[in-house]
């Protein structure tokens, strides 16, 4: 198990160099004058040098992004243009809003779609695993604007039952948000539960055939017990495997609902930021974005390998 998390670890690094050169080569390939954007179209032109040369942007790219992920490795992120703050303490504060609703989310969703999968599963070729798969498939095609809007109109708009807002007002009782965070949450747990039940499923029906399942249920075994003791543990095997990817793009595929519910949450916060050409915060948002992805993934591996020991040992 330590060797393969040394190895995990060691394939992060390389994987996020690669991934700070695209996200800083494609920040600087952005269309504008970043000291014109700042000073504003009727600046003199040599006000907008200086600025331009006071920021480091006539230094050569290469210097710029050695110095940029320096700072970056250090914790000195620099100073956001478009909120004049340090980008560190907004990209904390909005990660922590998205983590908010990414965990809120995953903790309905995954029980709930991982015991749709096998029962589906373990009812193979049946009208109702017809219908679940139909199910399944028909919510992960669905884009969770369409589906944001539709709840917004129907539940908010129309029945009045659910804030527009997924944010509470000043002041509120921290429980309320977990309350303003449910319409924002159901179209990422249709997606959600299309995928992780389509996956359950199929580790379901693989691992029943599986010799050894059959072997238990000769032995005339009770079927809670094979369910429990063979096929659920390893059924969930690829399982784990997709739920951490989703949790990567949970994190980073938030920028839809946030800018839809008017949530601060770290997408929003990319989109402002790549719209107002804040390079600092933008760059700094995909980074650490990436960042999670890698340790979500991290973390599956792990614990598949603590339900497959052959993983374990290097099998």
């Amino acid at each position: 198990m330590g060797r393969l998390i040394g190895r995990r670890l060691l394939l992060m690094v390389p994987t996020l160099i690669l991934v700070s050169i695209l996200v800083f080569a494609l920040a600087e390939v952005l269309p504008g004058d970043l000291g014109r954007f700042i000073l504003g179209p009727y600046a003199p032109q040599q006000a907008v040098n200086q600025l331009n040369h006071s920021l480091g942007l006539d230094k050569p790219i290469y210097a710029r992004y050695v110095e940029w992920a320096g700072h970056f490795v250090t914790g000195h992120w620099g100073t956001s243009y478009q909120y004049n703050l340090p980008v560190s303490s907004i990209v904390w504060h909005a990660l922590g809003n998205s983590l908010l609703l990414a965990g809120f989310s995953l903790v309905i969703i995954v029980p709930t779609s991982i015991a749709v999968g096998v029962f589906a599963g373990l009812r193979r070729d049946s009208l109702l695993d017809r219908a679940i798969t139909i199910s399944s498939l028909s919510m992960t095609v669905i884009p969770e604007f369409v589906s944001g809007v539709i709840l917004i109109v129907v539940f908010a708009v129309t029945l009045h039952w659910l804030p527009v807002s997924a944010m509470p007002p000043q002041g509120s009782p921290f429980i309320d948000r977990f309350y303003y965070l449910i319409l924002p949450a159901i179209p990422l747990m249709l997606i959600e539960l299309g995928y992780i039940a389509r996956m359950a499923r199929v580790g379901t029906v693989q691992v029943l055939n599986m010799p050894y399942v059959r072997t238990a249920v000769l032995k005339g075994l009770p079927k809670r017990r094979v369910v429990f003791g063979h096929v659920l543990r390893n059924a969930l095997v690829p399982t784990v495997t997709v739920i951490g990817s989703q949790v990567g793009w949970l994190i980073g595929g938030l920028v839809v609902i946030e800018f839809l519910f008017v949530y601060p949450g770290i997408g929003n916060y990319m989109v402002n930021a790549a719209l107002n050409h804040d390079l600092p915060l933008l760059e700094a948002c995909v980074l650490v974005i990436a960042v999670i992805y890698l340790i979500s993934n991290l973390i599956a591996d792990i614990v598949v390998a603590l339900l497959n020991p052959r993983i374990r040992r290097g099998g």
